[in-house]
């Protein structure tokens, strides 16, 4: 059986929606919240950007507050070229999932270390350490989703827009992107300790 990405997406969807529901008090009436709006995308629509550090490459972000705004959710894709890795990080504060629509990545989560297929997925809880590398010769297509906003803080400090000139990001960028989008990266957390 082949679950498209469409149906994960919609199913963690109703999830939220439902807890939200749950928590309301009866009796209370529904409506979205001013400024959020529903969207429908197709593959190579939303917020086209270009990695700073090292370009070429980019990711769309599809669904955050500043694109649609949302309160509860950050979506977004990623093609990874081979090669392309994700350097090993952990989010303070928010849960994500990975979803891998096409391709192969060496993954490692806290404690495990395995390679993921199209179809397969992560489910990364808050405070994590985590790192995905492209290790085949073909790319890799994966779908990430935050369970709050936050981390697109640090994907657009850390990025330009499609029609944009890069720049290398400093150092001291680097600590400000992260701060923002409240992540830790391994290789900084170990040279701010030596």
């Amino acid at each position: 059986m082949k679950i498209s990405v469409v149906e994960i997406v919609s199913a963690m969807l109703l999830g939220v929606c439902l807890s939200q529901a749950q928590s309301t008090r009866p009796g209370s009436t529904f409506a979205p919240r001013p400024g959020t709006k529903p969207l429908l995308l197709e593959k190579n629509e939303g917020e086209q950007r270009i990695w700073r550090d090292p370009p070429p490459g980019g990711f769309i972000l599809k669904v955050s507050p500043k694109n649609n705004g949302s309160q509860h959710l950050v979506m977004g894709t990623e093609e990874m070229s081979p090669g392309d890795e994700i350097p090993r990080h952990k989010h303070l504060g928010q849960d994500e999932i990975v979803f891998l629509q096409t391709g192969t990545l060496h993954a490692r989560l806290g404690d495990q270390e395995r390679d993921l297929h199209a179809g397969g997925m992560a489910f990364i809880p808050a405070y994590t350490w985590v790192s995905f590398k492209n290790t085949s010769a073909e790319p890799a297509s994966i779908v990430f989703i935050f369970s709050e906003p936050g981390f697109e803080n640090h994907l657009r400090c850390v990025s330009v827009l499609a029609n944009e000139k890069t720049a290398p990001t400093t150092p001291e960028e680097q600590k400000r992107c992260d701060h923002e989008g409240h992540v830790v990266y391994q290789d900084l957390k170990d040279s701010s300790e030596k």
